[in-house]
């Protein structure tokens, strides 16, 4: 019975029928027969499908093995032979941002391009600085002013209180007449500086004033209160490495904890490819401060055995903050932000913003000065009649001051030396300073790169610990 409909079927039929389904039967066992004489190939192949990792890591585990014993049959020497080996291989891979080369890019009109367009390898061998220096300037001669009639008590970072101003005998005591006629360019203008008065501090050694009167270009950081590291500058020519020195100051206090950590320094005064400079008897107790005088006045040399006017100097120099590492090649740098665009001053644009007072507000929210440092600063500025200007010349007024790239004409030095007595007479942040001297100044020929040319310029590795601050005694300036 099937869906309800019966079929009869004869013996004889049903019988034909069975006899074919034996048929049918037979054949399938002969072919079920064709893999029962192959199923030793069957069982192999389900066993590895089943245990392939064992298969797999079990020569791996003997091998390891046999490794381990070969070691033990090796002498100390041979081990470390082969540990050193690959710690050096490991030294030439970037930890982090550290010695990375890879170039930094934006978007401009649609396609990507590199942040800083230096010249190829081959041109960069063969680049010379240029013959003539900049004669449109209209300062011909600087005119250091010396303090006179006054005596040394013996420590010119006790001199700074945090209630009296933080000029010293190093700085000369500039009043504020003074610093109103010091913006009044002319030819040869008369103004206070630092590295004059045999009195006021900052002293090095003859040797490396002798070092630094060769260097034609000269790439320049400092550590003091042994802030930072020194990281070792990469991505050069062969050329930049003939013709650029590479100068780092450091304080007593630098020196000795960069001793303790096992860093020692040449019998050649060298730290791989730096000469250290050892910077005795620093003008201020914040260190801040004291970091401002190889920063605005890195490629000039302090010289005190001659005068002021007389100053000899590296005729361009580089300024990298001691956070970051150097990764271009100097030449190129200078070929690429000066000479190709003219300019006597090159210096990043503020990432964040462009007005002055704005920059005040930043300063006292992060706590990088006092708020009434801030207020007596930003007080005289409208004094003077500052505007709130967010661009000055087409660009933004604001600098992000880590890498200062210039030539050192009369005209960059007098920005300099102005520069630094707002960063003494006010606060040590000297990026609020900058576009007000900029402006009373009126300095043509600066190039404001973007912040995107910055980055590609150092690998940022920000400031390792806190720089200790001078110890100083209650001294005070005894009047003759």
């Amino acid at each position: 019975m099937y869906n309800g409909i019966s079929i009869s079927v004869s013996d004889d039929h049903s019988d034909e029928i069975a006899g074919n389904m034996k048929v049918r039967i037979r054949k399938k066992r002969r072919k079920l027969g064709f893999h029962k004489n192959n199923g030793f190939c069957s069982i192999i192949f389900r066993k590895i499908m089943r245990w392939w990792t064992l298969l797999i890591f079990v020569p791996a585990i003997g091998l390891l093995i046999l490794e381990g014993s070969r070691l033990t049959r090796k002498t100390p020497d041979e081990i470390n032979g082969s540990i050193d080996s690959h710690v050096q291989v490991a030294e030439n891979k970037p930890v982090g941002n550290l010695n990375r080369v890879d170039p930094i890019t934006r978007v401009v009109n649609g396609s990507r391009q590199p942040c800083l367009k230096l010249l190829p390898p081959e041109a960069l061998e063969n680049l010379d600085m240029p013959i003539a220096a900049n004669t449109k300037s209209p300062v011909k001669r600087v005119v250091y002013r010396s303090e006179v009639g006054k005596s040394y008590a013996g420590d010119n970072a006790a001199l700074f209180q945090s209630n009296t101003t933080r000029f010293n005998l190093f700085t000369g005591y500039q009043t504020l007449q003074e610093r109103k006629q010091s913006f009044k360019v002319n030819e040869t203008p008369t103004i206070h500086c630092g590295f004059y008065s045999d009195d006021g501090g900052f002293r090095i050694s003859e040797e490396d004033k002798d070092f630094m009167k060769t260097c034609a270009a000269v790439v320049s950081t400092c550590t003091f209160g042994g802030g930072d590291d020194l990281y070792q500058p990469i991505g050069m020519s062969e050329a930049s490495l003939r013709k650029v020195c590479y100068v780092a100051f450091w304080d007593e206090v630098t020196l000795s904890m960069q001793e303790a950590a096992g860093t020692t320094i040449g019998k050649d005064h060298m730290i791989g490819k730096w000469r250290i400079v050892i910077v005795r008897d620093l003008p201020f107790a914040d260190q801040r401060l004291n970091g401002k005088i190889p920063k605005m006045f890195g490629g000039i040399v302090v010289d005190k055995n001659v005068k002021p006017s007389a100053v000899p100097q590296a005729r361009y120099s580089i300024w990298v903050d001691s956070k970051s590492q150097f990764r271009r090649d100097p030449l190129g740098v200078l070929e690429a932000l000066l000479w190709r665009t003219n300019s006597v001053l090159a210096i990043s644009e503020h990432g964040a913003r462009s007005s002055v007072y704005d920059e005040g507000k930043a300063v006292v929210k992060k706590h990088k000065a006092t708020p009434e440092e801030v207020d007596v600063q930003l007080t005289q500025y409208r004094l003077d009649g500052f505007p709130d200007d967010k661009r000055f010349n087409g660009k933004k007024a604001l600098a992000e001051a880590s890498i200062i790239v210039r030539e050192n004409t009369p005209m960059t030095n007098l920005f300099m030396c102005l520069w630094f007595n707002e960063a003494v007479r006010f606060t040590s942040r000297d990026q609020m300073s900058f576009p007000y001297v900029l402006r009373q100044l009126n300095l043509k020929n600066i190039n404001m790169f973007p912040v995107c040319t910055r980055r590609d310029l150092v690998n940022s590795m920000g400031h390792k610990r806190k720089a200790k601050p001078l110890a100083y005694r209650d001294l005070s300036i005894v009047n003759t």
